[in-house]
């Protein structure tokens, strides 16, 4: 391919004031036609065209290299996610099994101190009464008058009856009223 002599002497002004040079394979087609300066552009716009085709390859593998570097990292990223998420997940069933294991020592602990009270409040109940009757039975064997023990008797029993009653009434309110604020939660 021949340039006119106006073409060439453009191409020449746009290397000197700009460096700016042809690039490509065009360079490869076109006849200096014994022109020594034009010749020496065209030298100079393969040279640099070669170097900045190395320059654009090397940036172009640097460029797959990063790429590939951040695949890797990616699919690291994706396999600590997944462990993560798993760990995440057996720390939550941890919890829920520690949550219930909780809850049945709580209520076996409530249930076997429900038990002591109320055994004890009838041994107590049960004590008060065999003692009052004792002494009654004891008043009316040794003939003395008994109308005073009789009715404080009656009345102890009636004391330690409304009692028990009251005890075991409280210890079941709060045994309902702890399961319901549990059910809500």
């Amino acid at each position: 391919m021949k340039l006119s002599q106006e073409m060439k002497s453009a191409l020449l002004d746009l290397a000197e004031k700009r460096n700016i040079y042809l690039e490509g394979n065009i360079i490869k087609v076109i006849d200096p036609d014994s022109d020594e300066e034009f010749a020496g552009y065209l030298t100079k716009a393969k040279e640099q065209d070669t170097d900045n085709r190395k320059k654009r390859l090397e940036i172009t593998k640097q460029v797959q290299r990063q790429y590939k570097e951040l695949l890797e990292e990616k699919e690291k990223n994706d396999t600590l996610m997944d462990e993560l998420k798993e760990a995440l997940g057996a720390a939550e069933e941890a919890k829920k099994t520690a949550q219930n294991d909780l809850d049945v020592l709580q209520k076996r602990t409530q249930f076997e101190l429900i038990g002591k009270i109320v055994n004890v409040a009838l041994w107590v109940i049960m004590g008060v009464g065999v003692t009052t009757t004792a002494l009654y039975m004891f008043a009316m064997i040794t003939k003395f008058d008994t109308t005073l023990i009789g009715n404080a008797w009656s009345n102890l029993f009636g004391i330690l009856l409304t009692n028990s009653f009251s005890i075991i009434g409280t210890i079941m309110g709060v045994k309902y009223a702890s399961n319901d604020s549990k059910e809500k939660t």
